[in-house]
């Protein structure tokens, strides 16, 4: 029934007639969608068929040269000049030369090999390092073994399961061989190949150490990482540990491709991809809860493995040393994942296992553009509850139209209220707007009448919020993608999560805020990560692709529960403009809860890079209060930042927003 013809309709009536309504609009909606995406698909086949056309094979050589030549244009439109593009590539060569302290010049020296054999221990502990064998190369079986021997932690032992065929029986020849030199090495010819998972759960009906060790058949240990482990163990009681790693091709460890410096544990980016990966050790002990690898999941047994063992760890301890070399060769999925590309949807299967475990449904788990197995999950919201969306302002009313427009034009999420925030606007026309969009019957209009401090003014906003959920967002920023809240939301629904950040770009599409490390730039406070890279660009191994934990993130566009924003005060309003939204977020992180940044989540924020920080434009005052708030910062968490960013590895340097190696010069990059 059309409302306009029913001049007075009984509240059912008119409640049902908006019903029917909405639904007729997501139905046109959804056939839209679902032409579009016949659309895509179409032209997906079509180009297909050109990709496959011998034409197109022979021009080839043509395309990759002008490919080559288009890319040179563009990164010397990136830098700036032709020059600039040389200095950066001289610093990626200097930078690839720094790798080398990570390979063979880290090796212990023979003084330091002597004091670590003979360090006495406050534990008594054996590692049982398993090792699943199949048709091993004998080159890289001996380099493994050897770096097992070659341990300056000496209890150990080594449980090799042969799963070999019958082609490859000197890998049974070469094992028996080193086991009679060495007692601690234990082999076992598998009547079959099981399977790397059974084939693993053989080598543990071998294993009698109170630790576990999980080792790939073709790799290497630093021979220092069973005694780094063992400091550890007896230090600070770790159940389950893991270090950084190295991925390396040819004969040599100096030939590195990657050097993956990981954070401590952090449960959103395990489920994102598998960062722990190696060298896993863990109380066998967790068995108990945890149980053994499950065949349903060879390929990525591993992070199923992973997740069940760290869910039941009670002190999960990251070492940030380079201690296990991964080898990529042919065949590995080191060089190429899709050498196994059962191992794509077994990490999916592994993903979705963790967190149906955890009590999760209705998700979707989707590869993204960084890699295969670094994936997008779409969480189901469990409720949609009315959003406040507060913004404070003074003038600025071309910002704040630009703003508003983009919540209510683009958003596809419908139950929110806008809540403008008035601080000693003067313009006339800024007066005006708000007469304009207070008609609308999601805004309102309050005022805040005293000296700008934008920690007061959102705590004074957030007063008026009748949402269960809070958002921070300055006047200068536009939405980008449409379902922005729901993205932050799938999020923010959790009860361990604090507060929930998105992607900002600027104008440019450079990256103003992807997540914030403690102690970054020169105040040695907090800065962003990632600052002003590109959009193309991936991140430091893949991490502007997938949702993430992180310490803080910005107040610009943050989502969190109303409940939680008044269980800690809301914002310290002792930081008046600068760092209360990163105080903020570690007054979440004191009560346990895990901030999280999500890129899936996108806004423009436009006037930041015009006007800079504050030391950058502002006046001597503004200068002078801006060190006053860092040094008040930093006196209020000096424990915390002591302690460093669990989520930025102690390697990189705190100068740089973009994983610089810690001890390459300033001039080199």
């Amino acid at each position: 029934m059309n409302l306009e013809k029913d001049t007075n309709p009984s509240p059912e009536r008119y409640y049902q007639t908006l019903y029917e309504e909405e639904c007729r609009k997501n139905e046109i909606l959804t056939e839209t969608l679902t032409d579009a995406e016949a659309k895509i698909a179409d032209l997906e086949y079509k180009l297909d068929k050109i990709r496959k056309s011998k034409l197109w094979k022979m021009m080839y050589p043509a395309r990759l040269l002008w490919s080559h030549f288009s890319n040179l244009l563009r990164r010397i439109k990136r830098y700036g000049s032709l020059r600039n593009l040389m200095a950066k590539i001289k610093s990626k060569r200097i930078e690839r030369k720094a790798y080398k302290s990570y390979g063979t010049k880290s090796m212990p020296d023979a003084e330091t090999v002597r004091l670590q054999k003979e360090t006495v221990f406050d534990r008594d502990i054996t590692f049982s390092i398993l090792v699943p064998l199949y048709n091993t190369p004998e080159r890289f079986l001996r380099e493994m073994i050897e770096s097992v021997i070659a341990q300056t932690y000496q209890k150990w032992e080594l449980c090799l399961a042969d799963g070999s065929d019958d082609d490859h029986a000197e890998v049974g020849r070469i094992c028996e061989e080193y086991q009679k030199a060495d007692p601690r090495i234990k082999y076992r010819k598998l009547s079959e190949n099981m399977g790397i998972s059974r084939n693993t759960n053989a080598c543990f009906e071998m294993a009698t150490g109170e630790y576990i060790g999980l080792f790939d058949h073709d790799d290497l240990l630093h021979p220092t990482v069973l005694f780094e482990y063992m400091k550890v163990i007896c230090e600070r009681n770790a159940d389950y540990i893991y270090c950084d790693e190295t991925t390396f091709k040819g004969k040599s460890i100096d030939h590195m491709i990657t050097l993956h410096f990981k954070p401590d544990f952090a449960i959103d980016n395990l489920r994102a991809n598998n960062f722990i990966c190696h060298f896993s050790v863990f109380d066998r002990k967790l068995l108990d809860q945890a149980g053994l690898f499950r065949p349903e999941f060879d390929g990525s047994q591993d992070h199923d493995m992973i997740f069940r063992l760290t869910a039941a760890a009670k002190n999960i301890v990251h070492v940030p040393k380079i201690l296990y070399y991964w080898r990529s060769h042919a065949g590995s999925v080191a060089a190429d994942i899709n050498a196994k590309t059962y191992a794509i949807d077994a990490a999916k299967g592994a993903v979705a296992a963790h967190l149906k475990a955890c009590g999760f449904t209705d998700f979707k788990i989707e590869s993204t553009r960084a890699f295969e197995t670094i994936f997008r999950i779409r969480y189901h919201l469990v409720e949609k509850p009315l959003i406040s969306i507060l913004i404070p302002n003074k003038d600025h009313v071309d910002d704040l139209k630009r703003c508003i427009h983009s919540i209510t034009e683009k958003s596809s999420y419908t139950d929110y209220e806008i809540i403008v925030i008035e601080n000693n606007s003067v313009n006339e026309s800024t007066f005006a707007y708000y007469e304009q969009i207070k008609q609308h019957p999601a805004i309102r209009v309050v005022t805040y009448d005293g000296d700008f401090n934008y920690a007061k003014i959102n705590n004074f906003g957030a007063t008026f919020a009748n949402g269960k959920y809070l958002v921070l967002l300055n006047n200068d920023t536009e939405v980008i993608t449409r379902n922005w809240i729901e993205e932050l939301l799938m999020y923010a629904q959790r009860e361990d999560v604090g507060a929930v950040g998105c992607m900002l770009y600027y104008e440019d599409y450079s990256i103003q805020h992807a997540g914030i490390v403690l102690g970054l730039g020169a105040h040695r406070t907090a800065g962003h990560t990632h600052y002003r890279m590109n959009r193309e660009n991936l991140g430091y191994m893949g991490r502007l692709c997938y949702a993430q934990d992180v310490s803080a993130v910005t107040g610009a566009c943050m989502m969190v529960k109303k409940a939680l924003y008044d269980a800690v005060g809301g914002l310290s309003e002792e930081f008046a403009v600068a760092l209360n939204d990163v105080d903020f977020c570690l007054k979440l992180r004191e009560k346990g809860l895990l901030n999280v940044f999500t890129p899936f989540a996108q806004l423009f924020h436009y006037e930041s890079r015009s006007r800079g920080t504050d030391v950058e434009d502002a006046s001597k005052e503004n200068e002078a209060r801006y060190n006053d708030e860092s040094a008040r910062f930093r006196e209020k968490w000096k424990a915390v930042l002591e302690a460093g960013d669990p989520y930025f590895n102690p390697n990189f340097s705190l100068d740089y927003s973009n994983y610089v190696l810690a001890g390459i010069n300033k001039e080199m990059v």
